[in-house]
């Protein structure tokens, strides 16, 4: 694995570089992982120390399970 900067996401091992700038309130994503909770954990970090508000959900896209966060303010 690759060294994780402070605003990188890696749950599972692998490096995920997220360009948080660019997300808008409403916007969202989708983290394909399976330790979803270690991903809601750095997630929460990083809306922590940006002073956003987040919310999550466990879900599955193409087959692909993993973490849908939006960005609430």
């Amino acid at each position: 694995m690759s060294i994780l900067r402070e605003d990188d996401l890696g749950p599972d091992g692998v490096r995920m570089v997220v360009h948080w700038s660019a997300m808008p309130v409403g916007g969202s994503i989708f983290i394909p992982c399976i330790n979803v909770a270690r991903a809601q954990k750095q997630v929460l970090a990083i809306f922590a120390r940006r002073h956003w508000k987040v919310r999550f959900q466990v879900t599955e896209q193409n087959h692909i399970l993993g973490l849908r966060i939006w960005r609430t303010a």
